[in-house]
C-alpha cells in the first residue's frame, strides 16, 4: 500500500496549523546535482516541513512553519547554495484569472533567448578560431604572418583573442561552476568550467612558452607548444555545450507546450450584461453571479450555467471530446470551451482560480513537479556523480603522467572525462517524461496528480469500480415500455409523464425525462396525490377525455384495487434483469408496465473487456442486492463483484485485496463517498468529475464520464514507464561507456582516445537524446472504440413491446370474458377493490442469526422489502423481522431472501 502523500498544505488549511506552502522560481539549476543541492540547502532549515524541487520546471515548493521561518530566509539559503530563488506572487481572488488571460513568459523561453544570444556571439568566433587552429591540417591557407616559427606568437595570440569573446559570452558556466565548487556542491557547470578553464589556462601557458622560445631562440620549444594550444578545445567545449543546452531548453518548451496551450485558452475579455446592456470588460473584472453573453464562434470566458438561449459547444480543450455538446437553459458550461453556432447567456459560477481551467492547470503543474519512484536511484547517483567524475579526472591525469605519457596527453584525457560526463541525462531522464505525459494527458481530459500514480497504474492487478455513476449512468432511466393493445407509446409517456412531473422520486424523473426526450408535451394534473413508497395518482384530461391515472409499484396497485396478477411473469422477468417494474393504470386498468434502471453506460462493457485484455481484473462494488448485482455483472461480462456494500466497506475490501494478494489495487469512483477507498488504493481514479476537477482523494481525475478513459490512462502509464526505463538505461549506459573511453582505458589495447571537442558534442547529444525520446510521447493518442452517449440522449435505449395477456382500455368488455359480461369497467374495478379489502394480509415473525450492526439490519430489511407483497420491519436488538405479507409469498422465499443477504433464519412464527 502506498503512503498517504496526497495531502497538500493549502493556504487556507495551513493557516490554522501555522504552516504555509509557497512556490519559488529557482534560477541557475542545470542538472540533478543542482536540484539536490537546493533541496539539501532548504530542507535543513528549522521550520521547513517539506521541500520539493523540480529541475524540469525550475520551481520549488516549500511547506514551512511561518512562525519559525520566512520566505526571505528560504531565498537566502538557496543563494548561499549558489543559486537564486524568488517567491512567486500569490494571486488574489480578484486577479487570479489574469495570468491565464495574459500568461507570463515561460522561463524556458527566456533561457532559450539567452542561449540564442550567446550562440550568435560564440559560433562566428568559434568558426574563425577553428579555421586558424585547424585549417592547416586540411590544407586551408593562412596569412604568412601566422605561419612558421616566425608567426607562431601571432598564431597563438590570435587564437587567444578569438576564444575570449566565446569565454565571455558563456561566462555563466565559470560563475556557477566555480561558485558551486567553492560551496563544495559541484554540479555539471563545475565540470564544464574546470574542463574549459584547464584548456584556457594551458593555452595561456603555451602562449608564454612560445614567447619564451622565440625570445631565447628555442625553435623546438616554439614548434612544440604551437601544436599544443588548447584554445580551440576550450572554445568548442563552451559553444557545443551551449548548443546542446539550447536544444535541451527548446525541447523543454515543447514538453510544456500542452500546459502553455491550456493557459492561453482563456479569453482576455468577457461580454457582461448589466440591465440588458452588454459591456466588454477584462476577464479579471468579472464576478460570481454576473450574466455573460456569448456569440457564435466565441470562446466561453468562465464556468457558469446557461440562463437563456441554446447552442452547441466544442469542449475538446477541456475533455478532449471532439464532437460539440448541445447546451440549453440549466446546462453547465466550462470556461475556455468554444461556442459554435448559437448564442446564449450564462451566469458565472466560478472565477479566477475556482474555474475548471485554473484547477486543471494547477493539477498539471503539481504533477509535473512530482517524481516517479524510478527516479530515486538516478537521484542518489546524481548526488555523488560530479564529485566522483572530478576524482576520476584527477586520477586519469595522475595515472597517465605516472606511466610516462606527456603532460598534454594526460591533460587532454582528463579534460575529456570532465566534459563527456553527463549528469543532465540522469537528472532529466524521468521528469521530462512525466512532464510530456501529464501535459498530453491533460489535452485529453486525463488529469494526473502524481508521477507515482502515472508510473504504477498499469501494474495494478485488481481494479475496483464503484457501480453507480462509474459503470452506470448514476440515475434511473426508462429501459422498457410494455404497452397494452389499443394504446401507443407516445400517449403512455404523455399521460405518465404528466402525472409524474410533480413527483420528486428518481423513478418519476426518469419517466418525465423520457417524455421530454421525445418532445412530448405534458398536460395539467388534477387531484394529484402522492403515496410515499407506493406511487402517485391523479386525473389528466387529454382531448376532452379525463383519465383517472395511477402509477406505482405492486403494493400500490393492490391498494388501489387494480388487477395485476396476470402480469407477474413480465414484472418478475424485468426484476431479474435488475430493473424496477412500474405499473401504469388508467381508469382502474393497467395499460402499461414501464421498467426503469440505472443503465450501464454504452462504453462500459468495451472498457471492462479492454482492461481484462491488459491483465487487470475488474471488480464491481455495489450496494445492490445479490440478485441485481449478479444480473449486472453478467451483462457486463465480468466474473467478480461485491453486492450489498456500503461506502465505508469499500476501503476494507481494497485493503484486504492488497494484503492478501500482495498486489497493487486501483479504485475507480466518484471521489466523494468513495474517498476512503480512493485513498487506500495504490492508484485512486475519480471519473466523471466534470467541473469539480480538484478531487483531493484521487491520484487521477478523468473529466469525462467514460470508463474508456481508464483504459487510456492505463495505456499512457505503460508507455510512460517504458520511456522512463529507456531514458534511464541510456543515461547509465552512456556514462558507464563514455567515461572509461574518455579516460583512455581502451588506449593501451586499441589505441583509442577522444578529443575534448568530440567529448563535448557527445555530452550535448546525450541530453538531447533523452529529451527527444521523451517527446515521442506527444504522439500518444486517446482512441475510443465507441463514443460515449449519455442514456438520455439515446432514444433507442428504450425497448418497446406489447403487453401480453392484458386488457386494452378501449375494449374492456370484450376482454373481460363471460364471467364479467354485462358489467362496466368501473363496476369490475369496484368489485376487485372490495375483494382486496376483504382479503386479509398475513403477519409472520422471522428469527434471524448473524445481525451485529445497523448495516446488517439494513441489509436484511432491503432484502425482505424487495419482495413483492412483503413489508418488513427488522428489530436488531431482538434479532427478528416482523413481516406483513399481502399475496402468496412462501416461507422458503422469505428464507432465501435473508440467506442471500448473508444471514440465517432460525425459525418463522405465524
Amino acid at each position: 500500500m502506498k503512503e498517504n502523500t496526497k495531502h497538500e498544505v493549502t493556504h487556507e488549511s495551513a493557516s490554522a496549523e501555522g504552516l504555509v506552502k509557497e512556490r519559488y522560481d529557482v534560477e541557475g539549476m542545470t542538472c540533478a546535482a543542482c536540484e539536490n543541492a537546493v533541496t539539501r540547502a532548504v530542507a535543513k532549515l528549522d521550520g521547513v516541513e517539506e521541500v520539493r524541487v523540480s529541475l524540469m520546471t525550475n520551481a520549488m515548493d516549500v511547506a514551512y512553519d511561518r512562525q519559525k521561518m520566512s520566505a526571505r530566509q528560504i531565498e537566502k539559503a538557496v543563494q548561499d547554495a549558489g543559486y537564486d530563488a524568488h517567491l512567486k506572487p500569490k494571486k488574489s481572488a480578484r486577479t487570479a484569472g489574469k495570468p491565464s488571460a495574459q500568461p507570463e513568459q515561460s522561463p524556458f523561453a527566456k533561457q532559450a533567448e539567452d542561449m540564442r544570444q550567446r550562440l550568435r556571439i560564440s559560433v562566428p568566433f568559434l568558426l574563425a578560431l577553428l579555421y586558424v587552429a585547424m585549417g592547416p591540417m586540411i590544407a586551408l591557407p593562412l596569412p604568412k604572418a601566422l605561419t612558421g616559427m616566425e608567426g607562431s606568437a601571432s598564431f597563438a595570440l590570435l587564437q587567444f583573442l578569438l576564444v575570449l569573446p566565446i569565454a565571455f559570452a558563456n561566462r555563466i558556466y565559470f560563475i556557477h561552476g566555480f561558485r558551486s565548487l567553492w560551496k563544495r556542491q559541484p554540479n555539471m557547470d563545475s565540470l564544464i568550467a574546470v574542463g574549459a578553464a584547464a584548456g584556457l589556462i594551458y593555452g595561456v601557458f603555451a602562449l608564454f612558452q612560445i614567447s619564451y622560445g622565440m625570445g631565447f631562440g628555442d625553435a623546438k620549444r616554439v614548434m612544440q607548444y604551437r601544436h599544443d594550444l588548447y584554445f580551440e578545445g576550450a572554445g568548442t567545449i563552451l559553444t557545443l555545450i551551449t548548443l546542446g543546452k539550447y536544444w535541451e531548453v527548446k525541447s523543454k518548451l515543447k514538453t510544456t507546450g500542452s500546459l502553455r496551450a491550456l493557459m492561453d485558452l482563456q479569453p482576455k475579455t468577457a461580454r457582461v450584461v448589466h440591465n440588458g446592456v452588454e459591456t466588454i470588460v477584462g476577464i479579471e473584472e468579472v464576478e460570481k453571479g454576473d450574466i455573460l453573453s456569448v456569440r457564435p464562434g466565441e470562446r466561453i470566458a468562465l464556468d457558469g450555467v446557461v440562463v437563456e438561449g441554446r447552442s452547441s459547444v466544442d469542449e475538446s480543450a477541456i475533455t478532449g471530446e471532439s464532437i460539440p455538446v448541445e447546451k440549453g437553459v440549466g446546462d453547465k458550461v466550462t470556461g475556455a470551451t468554444m461556442n459554435k453556432v448559437g448564442a446564449f447567456r450564462f451566469r458565472a459560477t466560478a472565477v479566477g482560480e475556482e474555474t475548471t481551467l485554473a484547477k486543471i492547470i494547477e493539477l498539471v503543474e503539481e504533477a509535473q513537479a512530482t517524481k516517479a519512484p524510478m527516479q530515486a536511484l538516478a537521484d542518489k547517483i546524481a548526488g555523488i556523480f560530479v564529485p566522483v567524475v572530478i576524482g576520476i579526472s584527477i586520477l586519469t591525469l595522475a595515472v597517465w603522467l605516472l606511466v610516462g605519457q606527456p603532460f598534454t596527453f594526460a591533460l587532454r584525457l582528463a579534460i575529456c572525462v570532465l566534459v563527456i560526463s553527463c549528469p543532465c541525462a540522469l537528472g532529466l531522464a524521468t521528469p521530462v517524461v512525466v512532464m510530456v505525459a501529464t501535459g498530453k494527458a491533460a489535452e485529453n481530459g486525463l488529469l494526473i496528480k502524481s508521477a507515482e500514480a502515472l508510473e504504477i497504474l498499469h501494474e495494478t492487478k485488481i481494479l475496483a469500480l464503484d457501480k453507480t455513476g462509474t459503470i452506470t449512468e448514476g440515475h434511473p432511466h426508462v429501459t422498457d415500455i410494455l404497452v397494452a393493445e389499443d394504446w401507443d407509446t407516445e400517449t403512455i409517456l404523455q399521460l405518465a409523464g404528466s402525472l409524474e412531473k410533480d413527483s420528486e422520486q428518481p423513478l418519476a424523473e426518469a419517466i418525465v425525462q423520457s417524455a421530454k426526450q421525445k418532445d412530448i408535451p405534458l398536460l395539467a394534473v388534477e387531484d394529484f396525490e402522492a403515496v410515499p413508497g407506493r406511487g402517485v395518482k391523479g386525473k389528466v384530461t387529454k382531448e376532452e377525455k379525463t383519465y383517472a391515472l395511477a402509477v406505482g409499484n405492486r403494493r400500490f396497485m393492490n391498494e388501489e384495487g387494480i388487477a395485476i396478477d396476470a402480469l407477474q411473469n413480465e414484472a418478475e422477468s424485468l426484476a431479474e434483469q435488475g430493473k424496477t417494474p412500474i405499473y401504469f393504470a388508467a381508469d382502474g386498468v393497467v395499460i402499461a408496465i414501464l421498467a426503469a434502471a440505472d443503465v450501464i453506460k454504452n462504453t462500459s462493457r468495451k472498457a471492462l473487456h479492454a482492461l481484462q485484455e491488459r491483465g487487470i481484473t475488474p471488480v464491481m462494488l455495489t450496494g445492490d442486492n445479490e440478485k441485481t448485482a449478479r444480473a449486472i455483472a453478467n451483462d457486463l461480462g465480468i466474473d467478480r463483484y461485491v453486492a450489498g456494500i456500503l461506502p465505508q466497506d469499500k476501503e476494507r475490501y481494497v485493503r484486504e485485496w492488497q494484503e492478501d494478494g500482495k498486489v497493487k489495487v486501483g479504485m475507480v469512483g466518484d471521489g466523494i463517498n468513495d474517498a476512503p477507498a480512493l485513498v487506500r488504493a495504490n492508484v485512486g481514479i475519480a471519473i466523471g468529475a466534470g467541473t469539480d476537477v480538484a478531487v483531493d482523494s484521487a491520484d487521477m481525475v478523468l473529466v469525462r464520464s467514460d470508463l474508456q478513459d481508464v483504459v487510456s490512462a492505463v495505456d499512457l502509464s505503460a508507455k510512460t514507464k517504458k520511456k522512463i526505463q529507456e531514458n534511464l538505461f541510456w543515461a547509465f549506459f552512456y556514462n558507464v561507456i563514455c567515461i572509461p573511453l574518455a579516460a583512455g582505458v581502451f588506449y593501451p589495447a586499441f589505441g583509442i582516445t577522444l578529443n575534448p571537442m568530440i567529448a563535448a558534442a557527445a555530452m550535448s547529444l546525450s541530453s538531447v537524446f533523452v529529451m527527444t525520446n521523451a517527446l515521442t510521447l506527444r504522439r500518444f493518442r486517446v482512441i475510443h472504440e465507441e463514443k460515449y452517449t449519455a442514456a438520455e440522449k439515446n432514444p433507442e435505449r428504450i425497448a418497446i413491446r406489447s403487453l401480453p395477456a392484458m386488457i386494452g382500455y378501449n375494449n374492456i368488455e370484450t376482454k373481460l370474458g363471460d364471467a364479467f359480461k354485462g358489467h362496466s369497467a368501473g363496476q369490475h374495478v369496484e368489485e376487485m377493490h372490495n375483494e382486496k379489502e376483504s382479503e386479509e394480509s398475513m403477519k409472520k415473525v422471522l428469527h434471524i442469526e448473524g445481525m451485529s450492526c445497523v448495516h446488517c439490519q439494513k441489509h436484511v430489511s432491503d432484502a425482505l422489502n424487495a419482495l413483492d407483497g412483503v413489508q418488513a420491519t427488522v428489530d436488531l436488538e431482538n434479532a427478528k423481522a416482523d413481516v406483513e405479507i399481502t399475496g402468496s409469498v412462501s416461507d422458503d422465499t422469505l428464507k432465501k431472501a435473508v440467506t442471500d443477504a448473508g444471514y440465517t433464519v432460525t425459525s418463522i412464527e405465524v
